[in-house]
């Protein structure tokens, strides 16, 4: 298994500085024109697209290396994300029967004007095809049961971004319920990120796993929701960072005893629980 590095933000003045996570090992280079300032992506009129019942989730994987190390950060605009886009999935033939003639197929979507390119990728580094109606800007990616995957972003540009990321609607840090103020992977300029689970602790990662509706973690963890099963998202916030701040462990809660009351029980854990399977 390849080793991911992360780091994470530490939150400073309330909702102005972050937690956040940089998969560093992994990170790969590539040509990055120097950028523009401008304002929030704007949302263009899109046509309306048929869709896919999802026929799929993405299930809690097998453990993966990823170790996590933090930087201070600071969200240029922290109440309006530059991007925000999702994936709604399922398999390639449901998916096609669905657009019929219409259906314009690519292997990645950009974000942020450009800035950043998003792709989903298997176990072996191959993009999975993703479907759209020519011209319009509502995205289906096509999985397979019990492939492994992995969210690919690429940045062109000299701006550091935060990807705040869910997985059928559970944030990937904490599996808790996806939030845009909630903290996400750092990628720098001219960088490739690979997110390839959800994180179980500052070295693990748990794989995502396409798998059937009724096994995905989400459907199987107490803030999910099985509504949400069938969709990844993905919000982009620009960021300045201090390349100056050590590596800062994240703080750990109290110990609370198993049953004890807790003053403040959303701090007893940092990252996503297990998933409790009902059957």
């Amino acid at each position: 298994m390849k080793m991911n590095q992360a780091m994470t933000f530490r939150r400073l003045r309330c909702w102005q500085m972050l937690w956040g996570l940089l998969l560093a090992a992994g990170l790969t280079g590539c040509g990055a024109p120097q950028g523009t300032s401008r304002s929030q992506e704007a949302a263009a009129p899109a046509p309306m697209a048929a869709k896919a019942e999802s026929t799929l989730g993405t299930q809690w994987g097998e453990g993966r290396e990823s170790a996590v190390q933090t930087v201070e950060a600071t969200r240029l605009s922290p109440e309006r994300p530059q991007a925000v886009s999702q994936l709604q999935y399922s398999d390639e033939a449901s998916i096609r029967r669905a657009l019929g003639s219409d259906g314009d197929r690519q292997l990645n979507v950009l974000l942020a004007e450009g800035d950043v390119e998003w792709a989903v990728e298997d176990g072996q580094g191959r993009p999975l095809p993703i479907f759209s109606t020519r011209g319009g800007r509502s995205y289906q990616l096509a999985g397979r049961n019990g492939e492994r995957y992995e969210l690919v972003y690429t940045n062109r540009s000299q701006r550091h971004y935060e990807i705040v990321a869910t997985v059928d609607g559970l944030d990937v840090l904490t599996g808790q319920a996806g939030s845009v103020r909630n903290a996400g992977y750092l990628l720098r300029p001219g960088q490739t990120l690979r997110i390839d689970g959800f994180r179980k602790s500052r070295r693990e990662v748990a794989a995502f796993r396409f798998a059937a509706k009724e096994r995905a973690y989400a459907a199987n963890a107490p803030a999910g929701d099985a509504r949400n099963v069938g969709v990844i998202g993905s919000a982009l916030f620009e960021v300045r960072v201090d390349e100056h701040t050590p590596d800062l462990p994240r703080r750990r809660a109290p110990e609370v005893e198993q049953g004890d009351p807790s003053a403040f029980p959303a701090d007893g854990r940092q990252y996503a629980p297990p998933p409790q399977y009902r059957r």
